[in-house]
Order: structure tokens, then sequence, then C-alpha cells
């Protein structure tokens, strides 16, 4: 049970994220879209193997890729002040 209470915390976090950054086009977005796609993938795989359509795996993988985008975004602006002073 911890572990999907950590998973709805870090979804909280992301969906708090998601509308931060707004509807532009950004790494944070970007990771969404890709941690969808990749946890489609995986769910996919889930069915092949026999066990069913994993709709936690598709979530999981856009709570990661938002993090991840974030973080992408986080080192871009960071760059950007350094590159300033």
């Amino acid at each position: 049970m911890e572990n999907a209470t950590i998973w709805k915390i870090l979804g909280i976090i992301a969906i708090i994220l998601l509308v931060a950054f707004g509807r532009k086009r950004n790494a944070v977005w970007g990771g969404f879209t890709i941690g969808i796609v990749i946890g489609f993938i995986i769910a996919m795989f889930s069915v092949f193997r026999g066990n069913g359509f994993d709709w936690y795996m598709i979530g999981k993988g856009a709570v990661s890729g938002t993090m991840v985008g974030f973080i992408g975004e986080s080192l871009g602006k960071v760059s950007d002040l350094i590159k300033r002073k």
C-alpha cells in the first residue's frame, strides 16, 4: 500500500507541474507525452504475457516522464542563468 501512496503523491506533484507550465511547448509536456507512450508500450507487453492491460503502468509512465521533463526544463533554466553571468 505504501507504493500506491507514493505514486499518488508524485501524481499530484506532476499535475501541479503540468498546470504550472501551462500548455506551451516545453520539456514538461514533452516528458508527459513520451511517458504515456512508453507506459502504453510496457502495458502492451503485460497483455502479451497474459497479465491483462495495466492502466496503472500508463499513469506511472506519465508521472515519471513529467518529472524527467521538469528536471530537463530546470537544467535548461539553470544553464541560461549561468550563461548570463
